[in-house]
């Protein structure tokens, strides 16, 4: 039985079913100068060895960061962190809007740059790239993990959501 045609909009509508964590990628430009990007496709690969994906819009700044540094940071947002997603999904970063937000990094022991006090920090080691459509696939190489307490910032059809217990 063939698919319906969709559009952009309704492949878009109907992926926003699929619930999501949300993410921040991070790379260091340039020493002390860290480019970070909201991103909720993202995914664990494989566990031996372990490794996770994540897809970057071919218009995304972060891409040729990506493509030359070959390490980046991986942080999980905590529910309360919203505006850190949001400034992350804009294309302009500035110190003064960092300082306001509380966004602080630090570099793991593997040396990748990531956001402090986020539910998840991972450093992770560009293992390959395959573009794919507008996307290009970014596979990762974890090398260290460092997990904190709290609950996920999620994203469900268009808007952020929290998880609520059932009693």
């Amino acid at each position: 039985m063939p698919t319906p045609s969709l559009s952009t909009i309704e492949f878009r509508k109907a992926l926003g079913h699929f619930s999501t964590g949300v993410t921040v990628v991070t790379v260091e430009r340039e020493p002390g100068k860290i480019h970070g990007m909201t991103a909720n496709s993202f995914t664990s690969v494989s566990l031996h060895p372990m490794l996770i994906l994540v897809c970057v819009d071919h218009s995304a700044k972060i891409l040729p960061m990506l493509e030359e540094k070959k390490q980046f940071g991986v942080s999980v947002l905590k529910q309360n962190q919203q505006a850190i997603s949001e400034y992350f999904a804009k294309g302009v970063h500035s110190a003064e809007a960092e300082h306001r937000l509380g966004v602080h990094f630090r570099r793991t022991s593997s040396g990748a740059s990531v956001l402090e006090d986020t539910l998840l920090q991972m450093s992770c080691k560009l293992s390959a790239s395959h573009p794919a459509g507008d996307h290009t696939i970014f596979i990762g190489e974890v090398l260290d993990a460092e997990i904190q307490e709290g609950e996920p910032l999620l994203y469900f059809r268009g808007e952020y959501r929290k998880i609520a217990r059932h009693s």
